[in-house]
């Protein structure tokens, strides 16, 4: 028996969907399935504001743009992300400063982000590592007592809340991703959440290559031309139409994911009291959402032996991020600052295989493999 780590979700409805796009007349974006996506979340979560991208990472790059990144200005955020979080605002010139993570959640420290702020800090921007909700009444507080930006990197975090609040409405800007490994999919796929409606036009304006074409179509205007910076970054509407068939889903999406994360939990548990491994901290203001499950170990060596094990059953589970701050790229740039919990969470966490269809019976074959890992040792 082979567990892949991912297995897309992929309802028959899909190519209906498709289909029926492809012979609508135009697959072009900003079509009617954008318009019913961005409804979708525009009611589901109350955003004030949304809109598709090709890519979470589109979406950050809009996040920069909106913030008005200039070189030289500061960007504080965590190692422990993808790149593309530090990849949209060294674009405009900024400089990324990385921050640690707390000791028992990979989520930003605020006390790190506070020591952090200096007269050329411009904005904030924290990752909810596996849909679990960083600090955010202390970010923003921190963040408005120094008139500065947040914007949440919430691609692990759809229907994910802190303290009843949707993850991605609470700072400036929220993103999420719709890569096939996440909750909600289409392949590739991102959204803008633009929770200040300052930002609204501006955002549009960007994201239709610079221009007011959106308004045009709304009837605003009688013609629409270029009036600011901006790029392609609207998806195609056949990826919205794909899109849509997972949102009509989405209540049994996430019931589906939320079980996988619940029996992983309670069948490993026993074994974080044996300690061998250690579950994920819930802090009290978060929620589970169901995005990934995680488990760390005390050393390195075995997570690495853990996961060649598990490989060996057939099991297929993944380490995570490679510290940012010790990148090749960014060796020579970080300020030398250690990162001691980045760099633990990174040589010992692992991500267990997670997808819909993983059935309790499959969730007991790993949490086995994982006892019989430990119990051999």
């Amino acid at each position: 028996m082979t567990i892949p780590f991912n297995k897309p979700y992929i309802p028959w409805s899909s190519f209906r969907y498709l289909v029926r796009e492809a012979f609508s007349g135009t697959i072009a974006g900003n079509g009617r399935y954008t318009k019913k996506c961005h409804a979708f979340f525009e009611d589901r979560f109350g955003f004030a504001k949304v809109l598709m991208t090709t890519s979470c990472s589109d979406a950050l790059e809009m996040a920069a743009l909106l913030c008005r990144i200039e070189p030289g200005d500061e960007v504080i955020m965590p190692s422990f992300t993808f790149m593309s979080t530090a990849n949209a605002f060294l674009i405009r010139g900024a400089k990324v400063v990385f921050a640690d993570t707390l000791p028992d959640v990979p989520n930003i420290g605020p006390g790190e982000i506070e020591r952090l702020i200096t007269p050329r800090t411009k904005v904030i921007v924290v990752v909810h590592y596996s849909g679990l909700a960083c600090d955010m009444d202390r970010i923003m507080e921190i963040a408005n007592r120094n008139g500065l930006f947040v914007v949440e990197d919430a691609a692990h975090a759809i229907d994910s809340f802190h303290r009843g609040r949707p993850l991605g409405s609470i700072g400036h800007f929220g993103t999420f991703s719709f890569h096939e490994t996440k909750n909600i999919i289409s392949g590739e796929g991102g959204l803008l959440m633009v929770n200040d409606r300052e930002f609204e036009k501006r955002a549009e304006i960007i994201w239709e290559k610079g221009t007011n074409r959106a308004s045009f179509y709304r009837g605003e205007i009688d013609k629409y031309g270029w009036v600011d910076i901006g790029s392609s970054y609207l998806p195609s509407d056949s990826v919205a139409a794909f899109l849509y068939a997972q949102l009509v889903r989405f209540d049994k999406i996430q019931a589906a994911r939320k079980k996988v994360w619940w029996n992983y939990f309670d069948l490993l548990k026993p074994f974080e009291q044996k300690g061998f491994l250690k579950c994920p901290v819930i802090p009290d203001f978060a929620t589970v959402n169901g995005n990934i499950f995680y488990i760390t170990v005390q050393e390195p060596g075995t997570r690495d032996d853990l996961m060649a094990f598990l490989k060996s059953r057939g099991i297929i589970a993944l380490f995570h991020y490679l510290p940012l701050h010790s990148s090749p790229y960014f060796l020579d740039k970080h300020d030398g600052r250690a990162l001691p919990n980045t760099d633990r969470f990174s040589s010992t966490i692992l991500r267990l295989p997670f997808y819909n269809s993983l059935g309790k019976n499959r969730v007991k074959v790993v949490v086995e493999a994982i006892n019989e890992f430990f119990s051999s040792r």
